[in-house]
């Protein structure tokens, strides 16, 4: 219920304007968005890299329905990609396809996902597909296997999959058989009963299945998930099955479970934060707030002890 309606705020055009220019909420979105511009999002990057955490940048920005704004992404993209070699940080990028034209036209989402996978290859970088709503899914495979296609390899670019996908479990198997690197994560969508399962109990074992058989048999998976018992499933099953930490990694959200991320680095795990940032934060943040009860109280606590604090005029 708490997602569903967050999912439903995070879709209206007319309260991101309003939420948007509230002070207030902007410093509390800074807990999961790592500010607006690329030197903020870089300078995120490097701590976390000094902290012994990979990274992966995220220019935030979805659904885009005019054709140069998609190309404007897609520069943006390029240009964060030569920042990050500039820079030296260990850090790849993550792209959404509707804000590179996927509601536009094929040709045009492929102009630009080919533009931005292109300048990554040429940088010895990587690119993750983000997946968005069920509606896009299989759009985004079918993009996916065009790359493959095309040339680009298992170390150049990857896609994410959501367990709580019914179809999920077939489009894990087809990417295994592709020898594809998946970042598994559970799914931040309001979605019907029809496509997704409707109990969380459901999809954390659906989850839990899914990152077993990548595991077992997929290429260097991406386990995303701050869920302590299925990170403690997780590394228990690899130990059983002999797996080694460095064929897989653990992918968390910046400002989600801290306290996780170091006591992985810390017990010897490869780490990745995704870390978002960029003017078009409002969907995602109220995702963010969507998923976790705490999340919605970290807003409400920020937003009083604020306004506690404000200097009167």
């Amino acid at each position: 219920m708490l997602r569903q309606l967050f999912v439903f705020l995070s879709e209206r055009r007319a309260l991101q304007e309003m939420v948007t220019r509230n002070g207030l909420v902007r410093r509390a979105a800074l807990r999961f968005v790592a500010g607006e511009t690329l030197e903020e999002a870089c300078a995120v990057a490097a701590g976390l890299n000094r902290r012994g955490i990979q990274v992966t940048l995220d220019l935030l920005g979805e659904r885009v329905k005019n054709p140069e704004q998609t190309r404007a992404a897609a520069e943006q993209y390029r240009t964060i990609l030569a920042e990050i070699s500039r820079q030296r940080l260990d850090a790849d990028i993550a792209i959404k396809l509707t804000q590179l034209g996927l509601d536009l036209s094929e040709d045009l989402v492929w102009e630009n996902l080919t533009a931005i996978c292109g300048e990554s290859r040429t940088r010895a970088n990587f690119v993750w597909i983000d997946m968005e709503a069920s509606r896009y899914v299989e759009p985004t495979l079918a993009l996916y296997r065009r790359l493959r296609e095309e040339g680009y390899g298992p170390d150049d670019v990857g896609v994410a999959i959501q367990a709580y996908l019914y179809r999920s479990a077939r489009d894990v198997e087809d990417l295994i058989a592709l020898r594809a690197r998946v970042r598994l994560v559970k799914g931040a969508y309001a979605e019907p009963a029809t496509v997704a399962y409707p109990r969380k109990a459901d999809v954390d074992r659906a989850y839990v299945r899914l990152a077993e058989r990548l595991l077992q048999d997929g290429y260097r998976p991406a386990i995303a998930t701050h869920d302590d018992r299925i990170l403690a499933h997780t590394k228990a099953f690899a130990r059983r099955q002999g797996i080694p930490a460095d064929r897989f990694e653990f992918q968390m959200l910046y400002g989600v479970r801290r306290d996780l991320q170091i006591q992985l680095v810390e017990e010897g795990y490869r780490l990745r934060v995704y870390v978002p940032f960029g003017t078009q934060w409002y969907p995602y943040f109220m995702r963010r707030l969507g998923e976790r009860p705490a999340n919605v109280g970290f807003l409400l606590r920020s937003l009083m002890r604020e306004g506690f604090h404000r200097t009167p005029a």
